[in-house]
């Protein structure tokens, strides 16, 4: 009788941690590659503003780099763009694909649509709650108007705001998701061989780049943002490093970005 045929084994994902560690072993992985990265779109993302601040002060607009600020959610594409150049060149090196990042995407039946939308219901609170306690924690029971700070009325023209409302959000999700999550995330883990000191890296960075959107000088307002969104971080990347995959987090990341979109276009006040 003759033998059945072998079950045809599933290669390893590109992105897994055996595949990262013969990467790194064959010198395809530099430190450069995650450290910059990590730290690319809190650089950019302060660039992008001093941009906008720069044209805005040629144009002899009052209080550029405030002005500027109310373009965070226009520019942050050009932050995008960055990122992706920049993932785009370091998986280049490593023999990859930028879309080895992603891992599978499962759309049969909606699976990562509804796990994305699971996955907002068990993330968003968690943001919700912290920006209250860090409000109650930093201002008291009486907190300023955040309006001269995150939402502008009108302080952009309706293009601008059409687009953060339509376009702006589809990228900045996956593309923010991949950046820490995907690239720096398991490459730090597997350089350093300390899966908690790659996550406190991660966190960290990916937490500061809250505290840049939009840039203004003030300290507290700044330690606001950063407890705020800290603990909505950090279960995000809990999720992704259970299950490492992208997709359903991009998906739950969406609803977030169009809120902060909304606020932004001034569409609603808060304060």
């Amino acid at each position: 009788m003759p033998n059945a045929p072998e079950s045809p084994i599933a290669p390893t994902p590109a992105n897994a941690f055996p595949e990262l560690k013969e990467r790194i072993a064959a010198g395809r992985i530099p430190w450069a590659g995650p450290l910059l990265l990590v730290a690319a779109r809190t650089v950019l993302i302060l660039l992008a503003q001093a941009l906008v601040a720069l044209i805005l002060l040629a144009l002899h607009r009052p209080e550029p780099w405030r002005a500027a600020g109310a373009w965070w959610n226009i520019d942050g594409t050009l932050v995008d763009i960055g990122c992706l150049l920049g993932m785009k060149y370091f998986t280049r090196k490593e023999g990859i694909r930028l879309r080895d990042l992603v891992g599978p995407i499962r759309m049969r039946w909606g699976r990562d649509l509804w796990l994305g939308l699971g996955y907002f219901l068990l993330i968003f609170p968690f943001f919700v709650g912290a920006g209250i306690g860090a409000q109650w924690l930093l201002y008291g029971p009486t907190p300023p108007v955040f309006s001269s700070y995150m939402l502008h009325t009108h302080g952009v023209p309706l293009w601008a705001t059409l687009y953060s409302l339509s376009i702006w959000w589809l990228i900045w999700s996956p593309t923010e998701e991949a950046t820490y999550q995907a690239y720096a995330m398991p490459r730090l883990q597997a350089l350093t061989g300390r899966t908690w000191l790659a996550f406190i890296v991660v966190a960290f960075f990916w937490t500061v780049q809250h505290c840049f959107l939009a840039f203004v000088p003030d300290w507290r307002f700044a330690l606001y943002r950063f407890l705020a969104f800290l603990p909505g971080v950090v279960v995000m990347m809990l999720a992704y490093m259970r299950t490492r995959r992208l997709a359903p987090l991009a998906v739950a990341h969406w609803p977030m970005d169009i809120v902060a979109s909304i606020m932004a276009s001034g569409l609603f006040q808060a304060g």
